[in-house]
């Protein structure tokens, strides 16, 4: 059986400008060596934030947010499993976040999967038979296109051409993650939503129970 690849999504940090940190929340659950992969789409802020996401996996991709000054590609391919994943930050294409905009950029990458932020919103998509993923803005940062987004991160566990994608969003009434939970494969055109619900112990475990299967 293939192993296990457990991949964290991250985008729009920015750290210190426009937030202070992520939330507490997202960040004990996040420790080093639980992650196979930490994939960033941009715009990270400090140098802080830097060191604290390449701690968390030693396969660590990043692309240029607007904002960044570090010497980041603008796009980038990793492969994953049975996957080509893309990776764009997202103020490059217009409209911003735009389907047909985003599969240029999916058929210039030639990817099974694009990898985009920019819009501070999440967002799991299937167009055209290839799969777009956003994960938000972790730290919840206001942005023109959204002035009070809710923070956000997606997980992603590959296994061949099998994936599932956790989209984990804080709850500002509870201070809990809401998790959705979708799945794929990688020649199937059908994105399956499996479930949408506050986070419990066992959503924890199993994506726990995933990682230490490999």
């Amino acid at each position: 059986m293939n192993q296990a690849d457990l991949v964290f999504v991250v985008s729009d940090m920015f750290i210190p400008d426009k937030c202070s940190d992520i939330p507490e929340q997202f960040k004990s659950s996040l420790s080093p060596g639980k992650l196979q992969y930490v994939l960033s789409l941009g715009n990270i802020g400090s140098r802080e934030s830097y060191d604290w996401l390449k701690s968390l996996s030693n396969n660590f991709h990043a692309v240029k947010g607007e904002f960044d000054e570090a010497n980041y590609p603008e796009t980038k391919v990793v492969q994953i499993g049975e996957f080509k994943i893309g990776m764009i930050h997202g103020h490059q294409v217009t409209p911003w976040g735009d389907p047909e905009a985003l599969a240029n950029i999916q058929r210039q990458l030639n990817c099974d999967i694009l990898l985009s932020g920019h819009t501070h919103v999440n967002s799991v998509s299937i167009y055209d038979g290839k799969y777009y993923i956003n994960p938000g803005s972790i730290s919840g940062a206001y942005s023109p296109l959204n002035p009070d987004p809710i923070p956000s991160f997606i997980l992603m566990v590959i296994q061949g051409d099998y994936a599932i994608v956790y989209i984990y969003e804080l709850n500002d009434k509870s201070k809990k993650f809401d998790v959705s939970k979708m799945e794929f494969t990688k020649n199937s055109s059908e994105l399956k939503n499996v479930e949408s619900n506050d986070v419990e112990e066992e959503e924890e475990q199993e994506v726990e129970g995933e990682n230490e299967g490999n």
